[in-house]
C-alpha cells in the first residue's frame, strides 16, 4: 500500500526545524497574474522568526526584474530576503560559451548577456543557441520549433537553456517554457546545458545567498525548500541534499482531484510513481 503523504494545515507546523527557506516563486507565490497573499504572509512569518527567505526561480529573467515583476504583481517585498534566477546562473554557462549566439527567446530577455561580451546573431552564424523561451508563447507550442531545434541539431550546436521549466502557470493557463525546447532538442541527439532547478549551480548560489543572509555556513540539514513541480522542485531537492515541501496545488493539481482539497489515494500514487518523498505536503503554502 502506498503511504498516504503528511497533508499541513500550516507552514507554522513545520518552519521551526529550520534556519532558511529556499522558495519557488510561480506556483508557489503567485501564477503570473495574482500574487497568494497567504504565501506570502507566511513567509514574511518565518522572516520574523529568524529565517532567511531566499526565492529560488527558474525564471530566466535577471533577478533584479524578477523581484520587479513580483512587486508588480502584488508580492511584498517584506516576503523575502533575496532572489536567485536561473537566469543569473545562467550567465556563467553564456560566459564560458562560444561568443556568436543566437537568442531563442522574446526581446525582453536580452539584458541576460549584458557585460559577457557575446555578439547576437542569426541563425546561420551561430555557435551557440541560448533559450530563455518560445517567441510567442501566448501563441505557439514546442510543435512550432519542430524544424528550427532540427536545423540546429544538424549543425550540433550547443543549446543553453535559460529556463528548465516545460510549462508555468499563468493565471488559469500553463503555458510554454524553454524547459519544453530542451527536452526536445536533447530527444534529438542534441547536447543541452542547464543552470537551473533541478540542476546543483542554482541551488549552491540559493545556499550561499542564504548562509549570507544569516551570518553562518549552513548546512544542508539546515534549509527547506519549496516548490510545486515535480521534475524541477522536488527533484531538484533530493538531488541537492534538502528537504522539501511539496505546494500540490500548483502545476499537478490537476492529477490529483479539487487543487485545494487533493485526494489522498490519488495523491499517494502521483508521489510514489515520481519516487520523490517530500516532509510534507500544502495545496497552498499559508
Amino acid at each position: 500500500m502506498t503511504a498516504h503523504p503528511g497533508i499541513i494545515a500550516s507552514f507554522d507546523n513545520l518552519s521551526p526545524r529550520y534556519a532558511a527557506i529556499l522558495c519557488d516563486v510561480w506556483g508557489v507565490v503567485h501564477n503570473g497574474e495574482t500574487h497568494f497573499p497567504a504565501a506570502a504572509a507566511a513567509l514574511a512569518k518565518a522572516r520574523a522568526e529568524g529565517l532567511a527567505v531566499v526565492m529560488i526561480t527558474n525564471s530566466p529573467r535577471l533577478s533584479g526584474d524578477v523581484i520587479d515583476q513580483m512587486r508588480f504583481i502584488g508580492v511584498p517585498d517584506g516576503s523575502f530576503d533575496k532572489v536567485v534566477s536561473s537566469g543569473d546562473v545562467t550567465r556563467d554557462l553564456i560566459a564560458e560559451g562560444p561568443k556568436k549566439v543566437f537568442h531563442l527567446g522574446p526581446d525582453r530577455d536580452a539584458n541576460i548577456y549584458d557585460g559577457l561580451g557575446v555578439e547576437l546573431v542569426e541563425e546561420f552564424e551561430a555557435q551557440a543557441i541560448v533559450c530563455t523561451g518560445l517567441f510567442d508563447d501566448e501563441m505557439e507550442t514546442p510543435e512550432d520549433y519542430k524544424d528550427l531545434l532540427f536545423r540546429f541539431r544538424s549543425r550540433n550546436l550547443p543549446f543553453i537553456c535559460a529556463n528548465p521549466d516545460i510549462v508555468v502557470e499563468r493565471g488559469e493557463r500553463l503555458i510554454w517554457c524553454a524547459g519544453a525546447l530542451a527536452r526536445d532538442y536533447s530527444q534529438l541527439g542534441g547536447r543541452t546545458l542547464i543552470a537551473g532547478k533541478p540542476h546543483a549551480p542554482i541551488y549552491t548560489a540559493a545556499l550561499k545567498a542564504a548562509s549570507e543572509i544569516v551570518g553562518r555556513e549552513l548546512d544542508r540539514s539546515e534549509v527547506l525548500a519549496i516548490g510545486d513541480g515535480m521534475m524541477t522542485d522536488i527533484k531538484g531537492a533530493a538531488d541537492n541534499g534538502f528537504d522539501v515541501l511539496y505546494v500540490s496545488g500548483g502545476i499537478h493539481a490537476r492529477d490529483y482531484g479539487d487543487p485545494l482539497t487533493p485526494d489522498p489515494e490519488l495523491l499517494a500514487a502521483f508521489l510514489s510513481k515520481y519516487g520523490y518523498r517530500p516532509v510534507a505536503v500544502m495545496p497552498r503554502l499559508r
